[in-house]
């Protein structure tokens, strides 16, 4: 220290310009340390133009919640990949529908092994008389599993999405009250006063309670109740005057929930949720205009048109329009041109056309286009190959693909599980239990035997398999190594129950062997342990 002290000092003495830079370099140095050196800095020219600011979660997502709805909706609508993405991620983890298998705890609720199965069976066939029917829905639009898909598709693209639990006169055909009705994230929002059009993001309960977003907290920030607006803030032809109803967020005296919020949590004290597209909306709508300008080139290169340029009146020219009048864009406009599959254009006196040759088809255009759809998958945790359902690499990466979009599809499965169909299946039991159509004694008087009584299992579609041979060895595998069970199985490679398998297959060996055929049934293979899986790549 004491050298470099004394070299400062000796320029200095000689050039006392360059002994000023040198000691203000110095103490920049000495004071740049860590994260100021990278993505921190102000001083290198790449992040100068990086204007940033750490917010709150109301900040950074509640105030622009419209404009990423809307954005978001408009990409579902009118962007293929956008559409994909969302249909994709709703099709594999919620398929035609999460299926109720009963798992009660049999030991603490003293039962045997046979009785807990006949008490999960009639369980799920008394759910299936509610599940299946239109009448679960308020509005008596849709079945309880696809209200499944419809809750879960309108999270992913608009952030969150709301079920009220409502109850109904039971009838004859429907001897259940419960009632499930879906509302859209919009309708949720902080009231403004009666007639009001347009949303704000923050607001005051009349207990003197904050309200953000339509998320009613009291003073510790613990969620209280939500508020429902009766219209659309842009529903301005319904001619009703816009109220809001608070709903509360859990039951006074039971401590069950009275709504759903369907919300992918990222940051803490959050109160609302972000579209899955959000990340990525700006590279998905550039994809849909250069997709929309490259289509609309490829097809002008297509179209052969003539032009006839004349110098005298165009009304005697011999040949006729192409193109009927019924087809032309602007027939009466007289600067009009319109080109089409061996259309015909007689051009007016001193005018000529020239067209610029767009070379369409582009060559380039499918790898752009798919490397951009790797950028937005990995984003989406969507392969590309599943994003675009175009599977040409070989069985190894192919399925790799699969298993890596499968993490996210099971932890969002378990996650709409036990969000979704799990506190409706408990206030369903709840009801049922009630008016002894389910026998559970001590459900009623302690939390840990209800609990018991709830536990479920919810199934939904399986992976897709590409190579079903394959599949199939590594299932058997995996029963005789012990490290799964045929039933589970059964459930991963088609969705279908072992057990109802087991009934179907004895009635048919039965109906075989009176038939004289028995040499048509099947015969378990023989498990090999020892035998090696072939992993090369086909």
């Amino acid at each position: 220290m004491n050298q470099i002290n004394i070299s400062d000092r000796f320029v200095s003495f000689f050039n006392p310009e360059a002994g000023m830079r040198r000691a203000a370099a110095r103490q920049v140095t000495r004071v740049i340390n860590g994260y100021e050196q990278g993505g921190a800095s102000h001083q290198k020219k790449s992040m100068r133009g990086w204007l940033t600011s750490a917010k709150n979660p109301k900040d950074d997502i509640d105030r622009n919640l419209d404009t990423l709805r809307s954005r978001s909706r408009d990409l579902y609508m009118n962007g293929p990949i956008g559409a994909s993405a969302l249909k994709t991620t709703r099709t594999n983890v919620i398929g035609p529908g999460l299926r109720l298998k009963a798992r009660i705890n049999a030991e603490l609720l003293g039962l045997t092994t046979e009785q807990a199965d006949a008490w999960c069976g009639q369980v799920e066939e008394e759910f299936n008389l509610w599940a299946e029917s239109k009448h679960s829905d308020a509005i008596r639009m849709n079945d309880f599993y696809d209200q499944q898909g419809i809750a879960f598709l309108g999270m992913l693209m608009n952030g969150d999405s709301f079920t009220i639990f409502k109850q109904a006169k039971r009838m004859p055909w429907m001897p259940y009250g419960l009632r499930i009705h879906l509302i859209e994230s919009d309708r949720v929002c902080t009231p403004q006063g009666n007639g009001v059009l347009g949303d704000s993001v923050e607001g005051k309960a009349e207990n003197g309670n904050r309200i953000y977003s339509g998320v009613e907290i009291d003073d510790e920030g613990a969620l209280v109740a939500y508020h429902i607006s009766n219209t659309y803030a842009t529903d301005y032809s319904s001619g009703k005057i816009r109220e809001w109803v608070r709903v509360e967020a859990y039951g006074r005296s039971t401590g069950r929930p009275n709504i759903l919020h369907l919300m992918d949590t990222e940051r803490a004290e959050q109160r609302r949720g972000v579209p899955l597209l959000a990340p990525v909306i700006e590279t998905l709508k550039q994809i849909t205009r250069y997709t929309e300008a490259e289509l609309m080139a490829a097809v002008i290169s297509a179209m052969f048109t003539v032009f006839i340029k004349t110098t005298g009146p165009t009304s005697e020219n011999p040949m006729s329009d192409m193109l009927a009048q019924s087809q032309k864009v602007a027939p009466d406009e007289p600067n009009n041109y319109e080109m089409g599959a061996g259309a015909i254009n007689v051009l007016g006196q001193d005018e000529e056309i020239q067209i610029a040759d767009p070379k369409r088809p582009n060559s380039s255009f499918d790898p752009f286009v798919r490397s951009l759809c790797m950028y937005v998958g990995a984003a989406l945790e969507i392969p590309y190959e599943l994003l675009l359902k175009n599977f040409q690499s070989s069985y190894s990466a192919s399925r790799a693909a699969l298993l890596e979009a499968w993490k996210m599809f099971r932890m969002r499965r378990q996650w709409t599980a036990k969000e979704f169909c799990q506190p409706i299946y408990e206030e369903w039991l709840a009801e049922a239990i009630a008016l002894g159509r389910v026998r559970a004694p001590g459900f009623f008087g302690d939390p840990k035997i209800r609990k018991a009584w709830c536990k479920a299992e919810w199934n939904g579609p399986a992976p897709g398999q590409l190579d079903p041979v394959k599949e199939v060895e590594a299932a058997e595998r995996r029963v005789a190594l012990g490290i799964s069970t045929r039933e589970r199985e059964a459930i991963e490679a088609n969705g279908s129950d072992f057990w109802t398998n087991i009934q179907q297959q004895q009635v048919e060996n039965e109906a075989l062997q009176k038939a004289g055929l028995s040499t048509l049934i099947a015969k378990p293979a023989a498990s090999n342990p020892g035998k090696e899986v072939n992993k090369e790549d086909e």
